[in-house]
């Protein structure tokens, strides 16, 4: 039997409630920003990195599973091309009992390096040059939660998935292969102790676009490359960091969307393989009449892996869906 997995955001159900004890006004009220947006634009994923105990059973699991492509293994870490829209590096790590996102990485224009640079500074945002000597050229930067990010020019991975990936697996997949394609970044699912303040930040560097902000979460569009969803606490409230200190900021689970799509079959496939197929709607309807229709499933590295029916095109089903009742449709 699939799961099905709670709604989404505390004020989903409206304000004034036992989860969201604020009134509208103040759950939803914008904080300054952070600084001046930059007018950066953000045009790429160049890459997400996930450390974990096991990295070649990871990468067989989703080449498999998502149809994700192997570029290269090094015996240390391998590339997959996500589609030809995104890179995912799997890198070994024995010490994390788990796979963790440690870094994201986004092509931003305009890229001069040198201006970048001065932008970065003139905001107070401490980086850190990582460049290849052969045109890569990037800046790792902490967020407002310690979150590495890097920003780079497009000649790093970006420009590496224009040649097809050819590599080969060192081990056996762990099952036939589903035959789907990941075609869209759903949501980065990301948590941090103030979600507006991250919120500001990521808008207000990389140009990414608030859709609503309900109280204890906000969903940003990555410019036609994805969403994410921020969630958190909110500096409005006023019991906000009188609890004990959260743990640093992650991102518990990435959803993909993935073609073709049939809501019974996606689930068969997953149970066929061995799978457990948690349902989301994060409306709590059935997933047959639902706005939006996804499933959860674990890695063999112990991450929560989402895939959704969600495209470029439909990317706002999931915002419109958790929209709280009070504020309607």
């Amino acid at each position: 039997m699939a799961r099905l997995v709670s709604a989404q955001g505390r004020c989903r159900d409206g304000y004034e409630t036992r989860g969201c004890p604020l009134t509208q006004a103040a759950a939803t009220a914008p904080i300054r920003p952070l600084f001046a947006p930059t007018g950066w634009k953000t045009v790429a994923l160049d890459h997400i990195t996930f450390e974990m105990p096991d990295y070649q059973k990871e990468a067989a699991f989703y080449i498999a599973l998502m149809g994700w492509k192997l570029r290269s293994d090094d015996g240390k870490q391998a590339i997959l091309d996500i589609g030809d829209w995104g890179s995912a590096i799997f890198r070994q790590a024995p010490e994390q009992r788990t796979a963790v996102v440690e870094n994201f990485g986004f092509v931003i224009e305009p890229w001069n390096a040198g201006a970048v640079q001065a932008e970065l500074r003139k905001r107070g945002l401490a980086h850190e040059a990582d460049n290849d000597g052969k045109g890569f050229e990037s800046f790792h930067v902490k967020d407002e939660e310690g979150f590495d990010l890097q920003i780079s020019n497009g000649n790093g991975l970006a420009r590496a998935r224009k040649q097809p990936a050819k590599a080969s697996l060192a081990v056996a997949p762990p099952f036939e292969p589903t035959g789907w394609k990941t075609v869209w970044l759903d949501h980065f699912s990301y948590n941090a102790a103030n979600f507006k303040a991250a919120a500001s930040f990521y808008g207000n560097l990389l140009g990414w676009k608030e859709t609503y902000d309900e109280g204890s979460q906000n969903e940003l569009l990555i410019g036609e490359i994805g969403d994410i969803i921020i969630r958190g606490g909110n500096p409005n409230d006023p019991s906000f960091g009188k609890a004990a200190p959260s743990r640093r900021a992650r991102i518990d689970h990435i959803s993909f969307g993935i073609q073709p799509w049939d809501t019974d079959g996606v689930k068969a496939e997953l149970e066929k393989r061995g799978l457990r197929a948690q349902v989301d709607t994060s409306t709590r309807d059935d997933i047959h009449v639902a706005a939006y229709k996804s499933y959860h499933t674990m890695t063999p590295n112990g991450f929560n892996l989402q895939m959704s029916y969600v495209t470029h095109d439909t990317r706002l089903m999931l915002p419109n869906a958790v929209k709280p009742k009070s504020i309607g449709r």
